[in-house]
């Protein structure tokens, strides 16, 4: 029997039962006590990795993946390790409300930007945590209002002020297999909201699964599993007894349940902002992911190091990701600029050609690559694999070029270079200015920059400010920002600058497990180079045998599973 079977759509009459279930749950689960939430989470953190084999198998056969290969260790990181991460950690933030009254951040940890807003430090939380990413740091920045003196009430809102009870239809994530589960879990756990879930079709034989490790949810009427594609996942959301909706998905899907189907009655709606849905509505939507390369004085090694970097962040999962990297920004008249180009062509080359399981990849593929002058295609593609397409020297000046307006959701990266000198700080300005006005997206961005630049201090502002200026929801520093959605403590989501009107990549944050409020966004910086390689490279032996010391090593964390760790993280 195949493991990834889909099960069958969920009937009305089921749907309204489980509706009717979970809304009448979510009465005893605003009642319950801190340690009887705590036990849940730690049943669920057992029953998580109960399943966490068998769904891993699961999500392999369905993306074409050998299960015993080192690749399968992608859907080990991206699967059961954050889940399992996240219910820790919950736990833990839970038990420091029980003692003092909101999860814990030290003073030291906390400092004031330049422009005068709090930032606060948060992972690593300590020396055994930072051995997950070495040498990385991430820390959160605060909207203004938020101070060192008032944190405490910017922090885990449902604990100090129990609402009386809330359904959040959940319609889940089809690519990553940690999303609905941790997307559901934020709901339950920080914001207090029982939730019905209905999975993507394309993920869909993930939710017995999680029907598993979740039963003690289940049975208590906080949480049901629910199946089908628009019509049941409308049906769900415009329910009378759902309060509030979570999506991670696709802006167009966002676009048809607020404003109605594409057409002049949706764009009179908007333009009056008189949505159909009128309930609260949160969502994580997607994103032209940029990598920007700040010139600098880089060694031939370390342009490889990064370039691997970048064609990770581009053939992990298929390049199915929101935080996949999807557009290279460099300035045009560098005289490295070429260099990375091919660096990163010839990584990808190392990178393995993979099942197109995401429905309409192929179409979307052709559409970015038909007609392209430079188009470079990397990688030999069977029959349903598609290749890799390097796009170099897309004119920044036509910015309705596809490239800048639309995320390809497939093995597609683009490059293209500034006008101006190849100066840091005056670079900088322009691609800042740049991605905020031209480009599609607001969750994630990546800037490439060498320490030695950041020895001159006019340099080293100027990337502070634009860490601070740009509107993504998460800047990384010399890494993926996937690695900040992996953290989990990191709140994830898009840049609050968006609107349900114009929503880019969404509003609102998940993960976040220190339940911070006034958010504005995350920052994770890594060193330039690193030892080890982070797991994405392509061509890494040992993720598979990291992925599952990782799992294990979050269930329950201890010094004596780091050795091993290290082991399968060194087996480049």
């Amino acid at each position: 029997m195949s493991l990834a079977a889909s099960p069958q759509g969920t009937t009305a009459g089921a749907l309204e039962s489980a509706i009717q279930r979970v809304k009448s749950g979510s009465l005893t689960w605003v009642k319950l006590t801190l340690p009887e939430r705590i036990s849940l989470l730690e049943e669920l953190g057992r029953g998580y990795v109960a399943i966490a084999e068998p769904s891993v198998r699961a999500a392999c056969e369905a993306k074409g993946i050998n299960p015993d290969s080192p690749l399968a260790g992608e859907e080990w990181l991206s699967g059961p390790m954050v889940v399992v991460r996240n219910l820790r950690l919950l736990a833990a933030s839970l038990r420091d409300i029980q003692h003092h009254g909101v999860p814990r951040i030290p003073a030291s940890r906390l400092r004031t930007l330049e422009d005068g807003r709090l930032a606060a430090r948060i992972f690593p939380m300590d020396s055994l945590e930072g051995m997950l990413l070495p040498r990385n740091e991430g820390e959160v920045h605060f909207q203004p209002g938020v101070t060192a003196a008032n944190l405490r009430e910017h922090q885990a809102a449902f604990y100090r002020e129990p609402h009386g009870g809330r359904l959040c239809a959940v319609l889940g994530a089809g690519n990553v297999n940690s999303i609905p589960p941790a997307d559901c879990l934020y709901k339950l756990f920080v914001e207090g909201t029982v939730c019905v879930l209905k999975m993507n079709p394309v993920n869909a034989y993930l939710g017995p699964f999680l029907e598993q490790a979740f039963a003690p949810l289940v049975r208590r009427g906080f949480f049901a599993v629910v199946y089908g594609g628009a019509e049941e996942g409308a049906a769900l959301v415009s329910h009378p007894a759902v309060d509030e909706v979570h999506i991670t998905g696709s802006d167009k899907t966002h676009d048809a349940l607020v404003w109605g189907p594409p057409g002049p009655e949706s764009d009179a709606r908007r333009a009056r902002n008189e949505p159909l849905l009128r309930k609260p509505f949160t969502s994580e939507l997607g994103n032209i992911s940029p990598v920007v390369v700040v010139p600098g004085p880089y060694s031939d090694g370390e342009l490889r190091f990064q370039a691997d970097n970048i064609a990770g962040m581009v053939a992990n999962n298929a390049s199915f990701n929101c935080n996949s990297a999807k557009l290279l920004v460099q300035p045009k008249s560098w005289r490295a600029r070429s260099r990375v180009v091919d660096a990163v062509e010839a990584s990808l080359g190392k990178a393995a050609v993979r099942r197109a399981y995401y429905p309409g990849a192929d179409q979307r593929w052709r559409q970015f690559t038909e007609g392209r002058a430079h188009l470079r295609q990397v990688g030999r593609a069977s029959e349903g694999e598609l290749p890799f397409a390097l796009i170099p020297d897309v004119d920044p000046l036509q910015t309705e070029d596809r490239v800048f307006r639309h995320e390809p959701w497939c093995t597609v990266l683009s490059e293209t270079g500034l006008e101006g000198t190849d100066d840091p700080v005056a670079f900088l300005a322009r691609a800042v200015a740049f991605l905020n006005e031209k480009v599609w997206g607001t969750l994630n961005a990546t800037l490439i920059v060498h320490p030695g630049s950041l020895k001159d201090a006019e340099v080293c502002r100027a990337v502070e400010k634009a860490v601070r200026e740009l509107r993504y929801g998460t800047v990384a520093v010399n890494t993926w920002p996937a690695a900040a959605y992996a953290l989990v403590s990191l709140p994830w989501g898009g840049h609050p600058s968006s609107t349900p009107r114009d929503i880019q990549s969404g509003l609102g944050w998940v993960h976040n497990t220190l339940m911070l409020e006034g958010v504005e966004k995350s920052v994770l910086r890594a060193p330039l180079t690193n030892l080890p390689a982070p797991p994405w490279v392509p061509g890494h032996r040992g993720v598979g045998e990291l992925g599952q010391r990782l799992v294990q090593f979050e269930r329950s964390p201890s010094w004596l599973k780091v050795p091993g760790i290290a082991a399968a993280a060194l087996r480049r």
